[in-house]
Protein backbone atom coordinates (compact mmCIF):
# COMPACT_ATOMS: atom_id res chain seq x y z
CA UNK A 1 0.00 0.00 0.00
CA UNK A 2 1.49 3.28 -0.89
CA UNK A 3 2.22 6.11 1.68
CA UNK A 4 -0.07 9.46 1.34
CA UNK A 5 2.15 12.49 0.60
CA UNK A 6 2.73 14.90 3.78
CA UNK A 7 1.07 18.15 2.46
CA UNK A 8 2.16 20.96 4.55
CA UNK A 9 1.81 24.88 4.13
CA UNK A 10 2.41 27.80 6.32
CA UNK A 11 0.99 30.76 7.91
CA UNK A 12 1.78 34.33 6.50
CA UNK A 13 -0.41 36.23 8.19
CA UNK A 14 2.76 37.71 10.48
CA UNK A 15 4.13 38.85 7.08
CA UNK A 16 1.51 41.08 5.78
CA UNK A 17 4.41 42.93 3.83
CA UNK A 18 6.94 40.24 2.39
CA UNK A 19 8.29 40.31 -0.71
CA UNK A 20 9.74 37.57 -2.21
CA UNK A 21 12.57 38.44 -5.29
CA UNK A 22 13.74 35.99 -7.75
CA UNK A 23 17.00 37.40 -9.09
CA UNK A 24 19.62 35.54 -11.78
CA UNK A 25 22.97 35.87 -13.42
CA UNK A 26 22.97 34.86 -16.88
CA UNK A 27 26.60 34.58 -18.85
CA UNK A 28 26.23 35.89 -22.21
CA UNK A 29 29.83 35.97 -22.75
CA UNK A 30 33.57 34.23 -21.89
CA UNK A 31 34.44 36.69 -19.39
CA UNK A 32 30.93 36.24 -17.42
CA UNK A 33 32.47 33.63 -15.64
CA UNK A 34 34.92 35.67 -14.07
CA UNK A 35 32.36 37.83 -12.97
CA UNK A 36 29.07 35.46 -12.23
CA UNK A 37 31.72 33.70 -9.85
CA UNK A 38 32.96 36.43 -8.46
CA UNK A 39 29.77 37.87 -7.68
CA UNK A 40 28.64 35.17 -5.99
CA UNK A 41 31.46 35.41 -3.54
CA UNK A 42 31.09 38.78 -2.52
CA UNK A 43 26.76 37.84 -2.49
CA UNK A 44 27.52 35.27 0.10
CA UNK A 45 30.06 37.44 2.76
CA UNK A 46 27.37 40.24 2.05
CA UNK A 47 24.43 38.08 3.64
CA UNK A 48 26.82 36.49 5.87
CA UNK A 49 26.52 40.00 8.17
CA UNK A 50 22.35 39.01 7.79
CA UNK A 51 21.01 42.52 6.41
CA UNK A 52 18.18 43.71 8.34
CA UNK A 53 15.07 42.34 6.81
CA UNK A 54 16.26 39.53 5.13
CA UNK A 55 14.04 36.52 6.45
CA UNK A 56 15.35 33.58 4.11
CA UNK A 57 17.84 33.20 1.24
CA UNK A 58 18.57 30.36 -1.53
CA UNK A 59 21.29 30.09 -4.32
CA UNK A 60 20.27 27.65 -7.10
CA UNK A 61 20.63 27.37 -11.18
CA UNK A 62 17.94 28.03 -13.57
CA UNK A 63 20.20 26.14 -15.94
CA UNK A 64 23.90 25.06 -16.89
CA UNK A 65 23.51 25.67 -20.34
CA UNK A 66 23.56 28.51 -20.91
CA UNK A 67 25.17 29.32 -17.50
CA UNK A 68 22.19 30.94 -15.19
CA UNK A 69 22.75 31.12 -11.63
CA UNK A 70 19.76 32.22 -9.63
CA UNK A 71 18.66 33.26 -5.61
CA UNK A 72 15.54 33.79 -4.27
CA UNK A 73 14.72 36.02 -1.05
CA UNK A 74 12.48 36.53 1.01
CA UNK A 75 12.20 40.26 2.97
CA UNK A 76 9.81 41.27 5.91
CA UNK A 77 9.14 44.37 3.31
CA UNK A 78 10.04 46.55 0.31
CA UNK A 79 11.64 48.93 2.24
CA UNK A 80 13.90 46.36 3.67
CA UNK A 81 15.03 45.13 0.42
CA UNK A 82 15.48 48.65 -1.15
CA UNK A 83 17.72 49.75 2.44
CA UNK A 84 20.19 46.81 1.51
CA UNK A 85 20.02 47.67 -2.19
CA UNK A 86 20.89 50.75 -1.63
CA UNK A 87 23.74 50.12 0.67
CA UNK A 88 27.11 48.81 0.36
CA UNK A 89 28.05 46.30 -0.80
CA UNK A 90 25.44 46.24 -3.18
CA UNK A 91 25.32 49.39 -4.14
CA UNK A 92 28.90 49.49 -5.47
CA UNK A 93 28.34 45.87 -7.18
CA UNK A 94 25.16 47.40 -9.08
CA UNK A 95 26.86 50.72 -9.64
CA UNK A 96 29.88 48.21 -11.47
CA UNK A 97 27.22 46.52 -13.41
CA UNK A 98 25.61 49.29 -14.92
CA UNK A 99 29.07 50.48 -16.38
CA UNK A 100 29.92 46.92 -17.39
CA UNK A 101 27.90 43.50 -17.14
CA UNK A 102 31.30 42.17 -17.29
CA UNK A 103 29.85 39.44 -20.03
CA UNK A 104 26.48 38.24 -18.20
CA UNK A 105 22.84 39.62 -18.17
CA UNK A 106 21.14 40.39 -14.91
CA UNK A 107 16.75 40.34 -14.13
CA UNK A 108 15.47 40.31 -10.87
CA UNK A 109 11.00 39.94 -10.64
CA UNK A 110 9.66 40.86 -7.16
CA UNK A 111 6.55 39.37 -6.10
CA UNK A 112 4.61 41.55 -3.28
CA UNK A 113 2.48 39.47 -0.17
CA UNK A 114 -0.01 42.51 -0.75
CA UNK A 115 -0.01 42.91 -4.36
CA UNK A 116 1.38 43.88 -7.09
CA UNK A 117 4.82 42.70 -9.55
CA UNK A 118 8.19 44.48 -10.97
CA UNK A 119 10.78 43.11 -12.51
CA UNK A 120 14.07 44.49 -14.19
CA UNK A 121 15.77 42.71 -17.50
CA UNK A 122 19.55 44.20 -18.42
CA UNK A 123 21.95 43.15 -21.14
CA UNK A 124 19.83 39.41 -21.54
CA UNK A 125 20.46 38.28 -25.01
CA UNK A 126 16.51 36.70 -25.27
CA UNK A 127 13.52 37.75 -23.21
CA UNK A 128 12.54 35.39 -20.11
CA UNK A 129 9.76 36.15 -17.51
CA UNK A 130 7.48 38.16 -17.84
CA UNK A 131 9.26 39.53 -21.29
CA UNK A 132 8.22 36.10 -22.49
CA UNK A 133 4.51 37.36 -22.42
CA UNK A 134 4.12 40.66 -21.75
CA UNK A 135 5.09 43.93 -24.09
CA UNK A 136 9.29 44.64 -23.17
CA UNK A 137 9.32 49.17 -22.86
CA UNK A 138 12.60 50.86 -21.94
CA UNK A 139 13.10 51.41 -18.17
CA UNK A 140 12.87 54.97 -18.25
CA UNK A 141 10.57 57.38 -16.19
CA UNK A 142 8.20 56.03 -14.12
CA UNK A 143 9.61 52.70 -14.95
CA UNK A 144 13.22 53.43 -14.00
CA UNK A 145 13.27 52.27 -10.44
CA UNK A 146 11.69 49.17 -8.57
CA UNK A 147 9.69 51.74 -6.14
CA UNK A 148 8.27 53.22 -9.24
CA UNK A 149 7.82 50.34 -11.51
CA UNK A 150 6.03 48.36 -8.12
CA UNK A 151 3.86 51.50 -7.03
CA UNK A 152 5.29 51.35 -4.01
CA UNK A 153 3.67 54.61 -1.91
CA UNK A 154 5.51 57.06 0.41
CA UNK A 155 9.13 59.03 -0.02
CA UNK A 156 12.57 57.45 -0.46
CA UNK A 157 14.44 57.06 2.48
CA UNK A 158 17.47 55.69 0.89
CA UNK A 159 19.53 57.72 -2.12
CA UNK A 160 19.32 55.74 -5.54
CA UNK A 161 22.32 53.51 -6.88
CA UNK A 162 21.94 56.14 -10.04
CA UNK A 163 19.54 58.55 -10.75
CA UNK A 164 17.42 58.36 -14.68
CA UNK A 165 19.67 61.73 -15.28
CA UNK A 166 23.14 60.44 -14.50
CA UNK A 167 22.86 56.89 -16.05
CA UNK A 168 21.02 58.09 -19.35
CA UNK A 169 21.67 62.08 -19.61
CA UNK A 170 19.41 64.42 -20.98
CA UNK A 171 16.72 62.71 -22.65
CA UNK A 172 16.41 62.86 -26.83
CA UNK A 173 13.02 63.08 -25.95
CA UNK A 174 11.99 66.19 -24.14
CA UNK A 175 15.29 67.69 -23.56
CA UNK A 176 15.32 67.40 -19.65
CA UNK A 177 16.37 64.41 -17.10
CA UNK A 178 14.57 62.95 -14.54
CA UNK A 179 15.70 62.60 -10.93
CA UNK A 180 14.03 58.91 -11.15
CA UNK A 181 16.21 56.42 -9.11
CA UNK A 182 17.58 53.85 -10.34
CA UNK A 183 16.78 49.84 -9.03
Amino acid sequence: MAARVERRTVDLSSYPDLVVIYLGQRITGLRGFRTMFGFGNAIGKALAQQPDGLLHHENFWWSVFPPHAGIRQYWRDFESLERWARSLPHRDWWKRFLRDSGGTGFWHEAYFMDGGVEAIYDDLAAPMGFARFAPAQAARGAMFSARRRAARAGPLTVAPVVTEAEYYGASAEDGESSSTPAA
